[in-house]
């Protein structure tokens, strides 16, 4: 069953990124993702009078709050300052080491099958990342480069710490509460920013962000009782969860008319039949 829910969660996350593409046509990426952190408290907020908790436990979920926060916005700093070719491929390191460390600090054990999809979707990750990356090594500077190490750091160790948490926690009380931490994490850092720079940018409704919000309150939800699942295993969440650029790149070709994409074709060939190795293997 967790596995079903991680592909639901993927599925979810795929769609999610074309709504967020979207949604920041009309406004900018820390703006989109205060609004729709926002949003999705507002939609998970009766959990927060169904799940109190004791105080150690909403500690740790601030902690947890931090890593996102830090994650998200270090990689949209990164994101400025380096080319999507440089940023992307690196990025794309993160599930190595999610894998690495669960089978490591966790002592998750896979059987052949899952050992062979979790190889076949690291080599589909590799490819994709290699194939983005070429000839972009020497650009962008070291601010960019320190801000991509922080935010694959802050989201590794994110996806880690879940583990740790879920093992403890509702479902329900980490997404719903955590969401809360994080809008105001996010608030707090938009108005710093504000004032340091003086600026007073205006925001833009757009019916794109309660959509936007619907897709990663459920891709959310979907993750987080997946990984509260007896027997689920974080290494093979977190590759799961990659395939949600499967969608991703149905939608780039469909609606967004991207071109080049032949290239990645073969790529997310090896990532399906990995996503299909993993099925077999955890029946």
């Amino acid at each position: 069953m967790w596995l079903w829910l991680a592909l639901l969660s993927a599925f979810l996350l795929g769609f999610y990124d074309i709504t967020k593409k979207k949604a920041l046509a009309k406004n900018g990426p820390i703006e989109v993702l205060f609004a729709v952190t926002a949003i999705s408290t507002i939609f998970l907020s009766p959990c927060l009078f169904l799940y109190s908790g004791p105080w150690q436990h909403h500690l740790m979920l601030v902690g947890k709050a931090v890593l996102v926060s830090a994650s998200w916005i270090s990689g949209m700093y990164a994101l400025k300052l380096l080319p999507i070719t440089v940023v992307s491929p690196l990025k794309a390191t993160r599930p190595f080491f999610v894998v690495l460390l669960s089978l490591f600090l966790f002592g998750e054990r896979l059987n052949a099958l899952q050992y062979v999809g979790v190889a076949l979707a690291l080599a589909s990750i590799a490819l994709t990342g290699l194939s983005g990356g070429r000839g972009q090594a020497g650009s962008g500077n070291r601010r960019g480069y320190l801000a991509i190490a922080v935010s694959i750091a802050a989201g590794v160790a994110s996806a880690l710490y879940d583990k740790h948490i879920m093992a403890q926690m509702e479902p329900l009380f980490v997404q719903s509460w955590t969401n809360l931490y994080i809008t105001v994490v996010v608030g707090v850092y938009l108005l710093a920013v504000r004032g340091i720079s003086g600026t007073s940018e205006g925001f833009r409704w757009d019916w794109m962000l309660l959509l936007t919000a619907v897709l990663i309150t459920g891709a959310d939800m979907a993750y987080f009782f997946a990984l509260g699942s007896e027997g689920a295993l974080l290494s093979v969440i977190s590759i799961v969860r990659r395939a949600a650029v499967l969608v991703t790149f149905v939608f780039g070709a469909l609606i967004f008319k991207e071109k080049n994409l032949r290239g990645r074709a073969f790529a997310l060939i090896l990532l399906l039949a990995g996503m299909v190795c993993l099925m077999l293997g955890t029946q």
